[in-house]
C-alpha cells in the first residue's frame, strides 16, 4: 500500500474527503518526524513507538574493494511495533498464539 492508497482507505473509513484525509495524514507524519528529530519519543498505544536511537561508530568494509572504512556515530529514527499491532499481524499470518492454551 502506498500513500495514495492509504489516503483512500482513511477517507473511506473516516467518511471524509480524500483531500481532508491527505491533510490529516500529512500533518501526522510531519508531526512525528518533527518530534523524533527533536529527540522525542512518540508513542501511539497499541500501534507502536517512534524514537531516535544512537548508533555507535563502527568499522565497515567497502564491498567493491574490501578496504576497511570508518562509519561515524549517528542518530537514526526507529520504530517498535506495539502489542496490538504485533498480535494483528501474527493473527493475519495464521501464527497467533492460542488464547486458550494452558500454561504449565
Amino acid at each position: 500500500m502506498n500513500k495514495g492508497e492509504l489516503i483512500d482507505a482513511i477517507a473511506e473509513k473516516a467518511s471524509v474527503t480524500k483531500k481532508e484525509a491527505d491533510l490529516v495524514l500529512t500533518a501526522m507524519i510531519d508531526s512525528i518526524m518533527d518530534a523524533v528529530a527533536d529527540n522525542q519519543k512518540v508513542t501511539l498505544v497499541g500501534f507502536g513507538t517512534f524514537e531516535p536511537r544512537d548508533r555507535q561508530a563502527r568499522e565497515g568494509r567497502n564491498p567493491q574493494t574490501g578496504k576497511a572504512i570508518k562509519i561515524p556515530a549517528t542518530t537514526v529514527p526507529a520504530f517498535s511495533a506495539g502489542k496490538a499491532f504485533k498480535d494483528k499481524v501474527a493473527e493475519a499470518a495464521g501464527k497467533a498464539p492460542a488464547k486458550d492454551a494452558k500454561k504449565k
